[in-house]
């Protein structure tokens, strides 16, 4: 399937159009059939560069939808291959296995199942009203990668589920097991469809090649589907409790394992945070979740528990005091049972607040930024900065203009973006830098930019500094390179973030400010809050 968008096709081939590397250019389409539309763009880009600059990407695919299946339908369909490549884009299909997205942190393996199936809603929906005459076309340019990718991503998070429930001994456990196997039997009989009924099995055979179960670069003999678990539900009622960012459950069965505390409540993303009351038995319970304090709301409050609920925590920011607090919530079940008491930080400070700063404000022991969103970008010396909509794993990239600029000895004028942040944290911080995994395509040289904070020194950073084997796997697998430089905040309070061009060739994509409580996710935090006056 399809996996590379055409913005970042277009990125490589222009840095090798414009450094004249012109003689021939050669791509790996792998089985042709699912790669017509990146195909054919990588032609129409090879033969007139010139014609498609990344402001006409969009645009590019909107002629193609329309070529294909005429004008009324092809901003809908542009955005479905630009979006389900990009997905693809994060992980490609053969290589998720069951931990590749966090289960526990950020709610991220929960959104990327939820993106999936409102993509493949959102395809059906636009297949059912095209005419009959292009459905055909839809369902195999469209719709099919969309469907078999969807069950791929669901399945493998599936399996990641049901191995969690298993530790915390969840009685859902087995009926996720089940829902993975039913997964896995989706995933075949697209396959059968596809060969056997699809266009009267026209296009048979042309997607048979084995996509899960890899183990090493060489595809499997056969699909294989990720082991599952399962438990032995006991007699009777007991209860369990899983809060969110941890992977214990209560009462538990290790000692070291601490008491449940939730993510802190935080005034300046006001995003709720949940726990689950869950059943390690046969038979149904009563619960309920009582909260320490009258603006700390708990949703629901009480109920039946069959296998899991959800319970959703929040606070009316109205009537919390300014301050740090800690409430809690007492949450009992079965006739005997002892309570479980679940500890919910609140974080609720005086300053900043948008009246005095703009910019991205310190949550969750750490700032997340996407690259486009800097608050200056400073262009000198010849150089601009390029946004490149729809690149990166999350948002896009920003890369210097041209591509072909010499190399920076940096100054004070040096071209560079800047991000104002409020940071809480002092002391020793890490500034991660997510990049496109660009090769260092000039002799010589590496791949280098610098980080400062305010008006500190800059300091350089060779972003393809390890070359080892595994640093290239790990940037091919990832779709990206991260590399982390170290940072000393004095102070709390406003601060301006820089990150200065040296080499050209460089496309930022995200930044991941650590004060050391940032958790590990594969695709890092979502973007931190941001006050604007």
């Amino acid at each position: 399937l399809n996996t590379v968008p055409i913005t970042k096709v277009w990125e490589q081939m222009h840095l090798a159009w414009q450094y004249d590397a012109t003689r021939i250019w050669i791509v790996n389409v792998g089985d042709l059939k699912p790669m017509e539309f990146p195909t054919e763009f990588f032609l129409r880009y090879a033969w007139a560069p010139q014609d498609w600059p990344h402001e006409r990407l969009a645009e590019y695919g909107r002629l193609w939808a329309a070529r294909e299946f005429g004008a009324e339908h092809a901003d809908e369909i542009a955005g479905m291959i630009a979006e389900y490549t990009k997905f693809n884009g994060c992980r490609k299909p053969e290589q998720l296995e069951p931990d590749t997205f966090s289960l526990i942190h950020y709610g991220e393996a929960e959104k990327i199942v939820a993106d999936w199936k409102d993509l493949t809603a959102r395809a059906e929906r636009l297949h059912s009203v095209l005419p009959a005459e292009a459905r055909d076309a839809f369902y195999q340019l469209v719709l099919w990668p969309i469907k078999a990718s969807a069950i791929v991503n669901e399945l493998n998070v599936t399996v990641g589920y049901n191995r969690l429930y298993a530790r915390q001994g969840r009685a859902s456990t087995n009926p996720l097991a089940e829902r993975a196997r039913a997964l896995f039997a989706d995933d075949a009989a697209l396959t059968r469809f596809w060969n056997e009924t699809f266009a009267g099995g026209k296009w048979r055979h042309f997607a048979d090649q084995t996509h899960l179960g890899y183990t090493y670069w060489q595809q499997p003999v056969a699909n294989a589907m990720p082991a599952v678990t399962a438990v032995q539900v006991k007699a009777g009622a007991e209860m369990g409790v899983a809060v969110e960012g941890s992977a214990n459950a209560w009462p538990g069965y290790d000692p070291g394992g601490g008491a449940p505390v939730l993510p802190a409540l935080n005034v300046y993303d006001q995003v709720p945070h949940f726990f689950e009351v869950f059943n390690r038995g046969e038979t149904a319970f009563a619960f309920s979740a009582e909260a320490s304090e009258p603006w700390l709301h708990v949703s629901p409050a009480q109920g039946t528990v069959g296998d899991d609920v959800h319970v959703t925590v929040s606070a009316d920011w109205s009537r919390v005091p300014v301050g740090e607090h800690r409430a809690a919530i007492t949450v009992r079940g079965p006739a005997g049972s002892s309570p479980v008491i679940v500890q919910v930080p609140v974080f609720n400070p005086a300053a900043p607040r948008a009246a005095d700063f703009t910019g991205f404000v310190e949550t969750r022991g750490g700032v997340s930024i996407e690259a486009a969103h800097y608050g200056r970008a400073v262009a000198s010396e010849g150089i601009t900065w390029q946004t490149l909509a729809d690149f990166g794993r999350t948002l896009s990239g920003v890369t210097p203009f041209p591509v072909t600029a010499e190399s920076r000895t940096l100054s004070a004028d040096s071209p560079r973006l800047e991000y104002p942040v409020y940071l809480f944290s002092t002391g020793e911080i890490a500034v991660r830098l997510i990049v496109a995994p660009t090769l260092n395509f000039t002799p010589g040289r590496g791949l280098r930019c610098a980080v400062s904070f305010d008006d500190g020194p800059p300091q350089t950073i060779d972003l393809l500094a390890d070359r080892s084997l595994q640093a290239w796997e790990r940037s091919v697998s990832d779709g990206v390179r991260q590399v982390a430089v170290r940072q000393r905040i004095d102070r709390a309070g406003a601060h301006v973030l820089k990150i200065w061009m040296v080499d050209p060739g460089v496309v930022l994509e995200k930044i991941v400010i650590d004060a050391g409580s940032v958790k590990p996710s594969y695709l890092g935090p979502p973007e931190s809050p941001r006050l604007t006056r």
